[in-house]
């Protein structure tokens, strides 16, 4: 992992900041456009905010791998809620266009690594390396529901493996539905969402060459088309003006995907959770811009 590559990661999420957090990590209870000024009466946001954030998560290693990953990071934070310049709630780099209902950006996404020794059905073969992807999203607000607010995301991302290289690894598409609220301190929410991937990127976790076929791994040629379905689910929590708890949880189904009857695939529905805390140390007193 020490790599220059993964060295670019940790310079790239001590920009991003919070970025590399699930959604519950954020001020924002839904992951579509919204004022600056809170609609709940609280202070406008800061232009600007530096602090730390501790995150650890288990997961499967992929979708549909049996063996799951578990991984924790600490990491400093700078988000910053310019005109045009953003950094937070997924967004890094400029926000192209934005109107009350829509916003089309850059967003960043990215995943830990799992090496092939630690996965029984993918021993001997070529490691997944830690992936970060991006690309431009876009977002609409679609209204309140169930008293909270619904939004929809659809990024679209190419995905680079920094373990080797920044090697490009193919494209992925994840359009999701999404709703989020505040009440008694508390911010949660869910989103339901899609992951497709090309062909490239499809072949990263689901494809095997004929010179790793085995008696038991046959050869397979990997698709384009879904990966998995997910159901997310997150909760935050603020203690006093500076600290931030935050939770996740996800279930991810490869039923009906493209790629089910891969040898790699082992089960066909897997569970995430994580947590953390993050703490600002420094804002600025102007406000953030619209």
């Amino acid at each position: 992992m020490n790599t220059p590559a993964f060295t670019s990661l940790i310079g790239a999420l001590a920009c991003a900041g919070l970025l590399c957090l699930p959604t519950a990590a954020r001020a924002q209870p839904a992951d579509e456009p919204g004022p600056e000024t809170p609609a709940d009466g609280r202070p406008p946001q800061p232009l600007w905010e530096a602090g730390l954030a501790a995150f650890g998560a288990q997961s499967p290693a992929y979708p549909g791998a049996r063996q799951r990953t578990r991984n924790a990071i600490v990491l400093p934070y700078l988000l910053y809620r310019g005109r045009v310049l953003r950094a937070e709630q997924g967004t890094v780099g400029v926000r192209a266009a934005k109107t009350e209902r829509m916003e089309l950006d850059v967003g960043f996404a990215g995943s830990f690594g799992s090496a092939a020794s630690d996965n029984d059905a993918r021993r001997g073969l070529p490691n997944i390396g830690t992936l970060v992807e991006f690309g431009p999203r876009l977002r609409w607000r679609l209204g309140s529901a169930f008293g909270g607010n619904l939004g929809a995301a659809v990024p679209l991302r190419g995905v680079f493996d920094l373990n080797n290289g920044f090697e490009y690894r193919g494209m992925a598409l994840e359009p999701s539905i999404r709703w989020g609220r505040r009440a008694a301190g508390f911010n949660y929410g869910a989103s339901l969402g899609l992951l497709i991937a090309d062909e490239r990127l499809a072949d990263t976790f689901y494809g095997v060459a004929p010179v790793f076929a085995t008696a038991s791994r046959p050869a397979y040629v990997a698709q384009a088309g879904l990966v998995a379905t997910r159901l997310s689910f997150n909760l935050s929590r603020r203690l006093g003006p500076d600290w931030v708890v935050f939770g996740f949880a996800r279930v991810d189904s490869v039923r009906g995907a493209a790629n089910e009857s891969s040898p790699l695939v082992d089960k066909t529905r897997g569970t995430a959770v994580g947590l953390g805390v993050s703490w600002t140390f420094a804002r600025s007193d102007r406000p953030a811009e619209r």
